[in-house]
C-alpha cells in the first residue's frame, strides 16, 4: 500500500475529532439536533484551518443513511463514499478554476433537479472569493431562493471580497488559527499512535512555524520524520526549518540587561556566522517578549509544558515591563526597517544598539548588584586580578522592627514585581512573629510563588526573619489605592483653584472660554 500524507490520514471525519475550532463545532452541532437547518453556510479562515474538512463533515451529517445528525455514522454508503469524494451529491468545486459565469450558470441548472442517491444536494465551493461578478451575480438567484433539497457551503480565505450580497444570504463561520499549544498537542497525539519518538521542544517548534495551520503543521511533520529519519528530534527540527535557536535569542537580551554591548554584538555576529535570517530573528525576538510580558502579568498564561518556561520566567523577574515594552517595540519597527538598512546585520545589530542606548543605567545597577550579592565571597585577603568586591556588599544588612507603617515600607522599595504585589496589599496584622497582608481581588493573579519569594525576600532583608502571610480579599484600602485616591483629591483641588482664580473668572467672562479639565495638572 502507498504510503500516505499525515495530513490525508488524520484528516477529521467527524466533529468530535476536529481540533480548535470548538465555537464553530458548537453551533453546527446545536443547529443539526435541533433540525435549524440553513441553505447556505459560508466558512471563512486562513488556510488550513478546517474548513473544507467541516463542509465535508457537515455534508456527511446531513446526508447520514441514519437521518439528518451531529453524529454521522461514518459506516453507511453515503459517509464511506463521501470520505472517498465520490459521492454523486457532492459537489467539490473550485472557485480559482472555475471563475467564468458559464461554468456558474451549468453547475446551478443542475441545482433544480432532486438528489440522485442522498437527502440533499451539496454544494462545497472552495475559494468562492475567486468567482467573478458575473458568476456571483448567477448564483445570487438561487442563493435568494434556493430548492429544499439544496446545500450550498462557500469557504474562502478572503471574506472582504464576497459581495456583501452573498454574505447576506449565508450562515457564516469565522474559523480561527489554531494557537501552537493546541498544534503541539495533535501533533503529539498523532505521533503516539503512529508510535514515532519525539521531543517536546521539537513539536513546539512545528507548531510555532505552522502559523496557526493545522495542515501547515502536519505537512512540516511528515517532513522532519523524513529528515530525522523516523524521530522527531530538536536539533534536527532546528535545522529543517532554519529556526533561530532560542539561546541566542535569551542571551541576546541577558546581554542587553547587564549592558554588555561587546558581548551583544559578538552574539550577533555568531547569527551571522551560521547565516540566520535576522528578518525571522526580530520575528522570533518579539515574540520572546510578548511571552515575557505574558509572564509578568499573567504567569498562567504560559503553558505549564513549556520548554523554555522557567528562562522567560526568569527574564521575567530581571527586566522591567516598561522595557519588555520598549524592546517589543524597537523589535517590531527594526524589523519594518530591515529592507532600508544598508546590509540585514547593520540593520539587525543596529535595533540591538538601539535597545542599549534606550536601557536605563538603573537596569545594569540592579542588575550588577544582583551579581555582586551572589558572587562567592573571598576566603582570604587575596584576590584574582578583576574579581574585587565592594567590601560593603559583604557586610550582614541590620535588620529593624517592623514599625506597622505598610505604605512607608512600599515606598521604599525599587519598582519590579516585589513592589507591584506589596502595594496592592493592604497590612490586616502585625506582631514580632509576622505580618498577614490581604491582597486586592483584582491582583490576585500577583499571587504567583516567585512574586511572593521576592516580596518575602524583601521584608526579610529590612525587617528580619518573619513569616508572611498573603490571601485574597480585603477592603481595598493598599497604598496603591491610597495614593489613587490622592491624586484624585490634588487634582480635584487643582481644578476648583483654576475656577476660583480671579484672573481665570474674568477671562471666561470678558473672552467666553471654556476651560479644558484634561490640562489642569496639580503641582507637585
Amino acid at each position: 500500500m502507498s504510503y500516505q500524507v499525515l495530513a490525508r490520514k488524520w484528516r477529521p471525519r467527524s466533529f468530535e475529532q476536529v481540533v480548535g475550532q470548538e465555537h464553530v463545532v458548537r453551533a453546527l452541532t446545536n443547529a443539526l439536533e435541533r433540525q435549524r437547518l440553513h441553505h447556505a453556510y459560508l466558512f471563512t479562515g486562513t488556510r488550513g484551518v478546517g474548513k473544507t474538512t467541516l463542509a465535508r463533515i457537515l455534508a456527511k451529517a446531513l446526508n447520514c443513511e441514519k437521518g439528518i445528525t451531529s453524529t454521522p455514522c461514518g459506516q453507511c454508503q453515503v459517509c464511506n463514499e463521501i470520505d472517498k469524494g465520490r459521492f454523486v451529491d457532492l459537489l467539490e468545486v473550485d472557485a480559482a478554476s472555475n471563475t467564468q459565469v458559464d461554468a456558474m450558470r451549468e453547475l446551478l441548472e443542475n441545482a433544480q433537479y432532486a438528489p440522485t442517491v442522498g437527502r440533499f444536494k451539496v454544494y462545497i465551493i472552495d475559494e468562492v472569493h475567486m468567482l467573478s461578478r458575473s458568476a456571483f451575480n448567477a448564483m445570487l438567484k438561487t442563493l435568494e431562493e434556493p430548492p429544499e433539497h439544496v446545500k450550498f457551503i462557500l469557504a474562502t480565505t478572503d471574506p472582504q471580497k464576497v459581495p456583501v450580497t452573498v454574505l447576506s444570504r449565508c450562515l457564516q463561520f469565522n474559523l480561527k488559527q489554531m494557537s501552537p499549544t493546541h498544534i503541539a498537542a495533535h501533533l503529539k497525539h498523532i505521533l503516539e499512535q503512529e508510535g514515532i519518538a519525539a521531543d517536546s521542544v521539537a513539536l513546539h517548534l512545528l507548531s510555532r512555524a505552522a502559523h496557526g495551520s493545522m495542515r501547515d503543521a502536519l505537512s512540516l511533520l511528515d517532513q522532519a520524520i523524513a529528515y530525522g529519519d523516523g524521530k522527531v528530534r530538536e536539533h534536527e527540527v532546528h535545522a529543517m526549518l532554519g529556526a533561530i535557536d532560542q539561546d541566542y535569542l535569551f542571551s541576546l537580551l541577558e546581554c542587553l540587561a547587564a549592558g554588555d554591548g561587546p558581548a551583544l554584538i559578538r552574539q550577533a555576529e555568531a547569527m551571522e556566522e551560521r547565516s540566520l535570517s535576522f528578518d525571522a530573528a526580530l520575528q522570533d525576538l518579539a515574540a520572546l517578549l510578548h511571552q515575557i510580558a505574558l509572564g509578568q502579568t499573567v504567569p498562567q498564561a504560559l503553558a505549564e509544558d513549556l520548554p523554555e518556561r522557567p528562562r522567560i520566567l526568569a527574564l521575567a523577574q530581571r527586566l522591567s515591563p516598561e522595557l519588555v515594552q520598549l524592546y517589543y517595540q524597537i523589535a517590531t519597527l527594526g524589523r519594518r526597517d530591515l529592507p532600508l538598512a544598508p546590509d540585514e546585520f547593520a540593520g539587525f545589530s543596529m535595533t540591538l544598539l538601539r535597545m542599549l542606548a534606550f536601557t536605563p543605567a538603573t537596569q545594569w545597577t540592579d542588575a550588577t548588584t544582583a551579581n555582586v550579592a551572589s558572587a562567592p565571597i573571598p576566603t582570604n585577603v587575596s584576590e584574582p586580578a578583576g574579581s574585587k568586591v565592594d567590601p560593603a556588599a559583604s557586610q550582614p544588612v541590620t535588620s529593624q522592627a517592623f514599625n506597622g507603617n505598610w505604605r512607608d515600607f512600599v515606598e521604599s522599595l525599587k519598582p519590579g514585581f516585589a513592589k507591584k504585589l506589596a502595594e496592592n496589599c493592604e497590612l490586616e496584622s502585625a506582631d514580632a512573629h509576622g505580618i498577614v497582608l490581604r491582597l486586592d481581588e483584582a491582583y490576585k493573579h500577583l499571587l504567583e510563588p516567585s512574586y511572593l519569594n521576592m516580596l518575602k525576600a524583601a521584608i526579610k532583608e529590612r525587617f528580619g526573619d518573619l513569616s508572611i502571610h498573603v490571601q485574597a480579599g480585603g477592603s481595598g484600602n493598599t497604598p496603591a489605592a491610597q495614593i489613587t485616591q490622592e491624586k484624585a483629591q490634588r487634582q480635584a483641588e487643582a481644578e476648583a483653584s483654576i475656577h476660583e482664580d480671579a484672573f481665570v473668572r474674568d477671562m471666561i467672562k470678558t473672552f467666553g472660554e471654556t476651560i479644558t479639565l484634561s490640562n489642569i495638572k496639580p503641582i507637585q
